[in-house]
């Protein structure tokens, strides 16, 4: 079985650090799994393993799941932003351009009889 096709077989994030062999504190983990884990997938996303060794998959994917631990160790998941909901709410981004919803108030509002 190939390094990405293992990746694709794990289903916890201590697997893919046991795995890969990256060192990572239980504690840690518990608190950041599901956005280290979304991180690295965005890594291995970017990357382009055409033509490599398994042997140099093995040592990019172990390189960018200890880049996703440490980007959050320094970091956090709010500075982060991995997900959509929290990119959708990120304050240091521009509104969305378009339509507003209108508003209508209570007070305008009757009843059919």
């Amino acid at each position: 079985m190939s390094v990405l096709d293992t990746l694709k077989s794990l289903s916890s994030a201590e697997e893919f650090f046991t795995t890969l062999k990256v060192d990572y504190q239980p504690e840690v983990l518990q608190v950041l799994r599901l956005h280290i884990l979304r991180r690295m997938g965005q890594y291995l996303v970017s990357a382009d393993f055409e033509g490599k060794s398994e042997e140099e998959v093995f040592s990019a994917a172990q390189a960018m799941l200890a880049q996703a631990y440490e980007d959050f160790i320094k970091s956090n998941p709010m500075a982060e932003r991995v997900f959509k909901v929290l990119k959708e709410h990120d304050p240091s981004r521009a509104a969305a351009s378009g339509p507003k919803p209108a508003f209508v108030p209570l007070t305008t509002l009757t009843t059919g009889s």
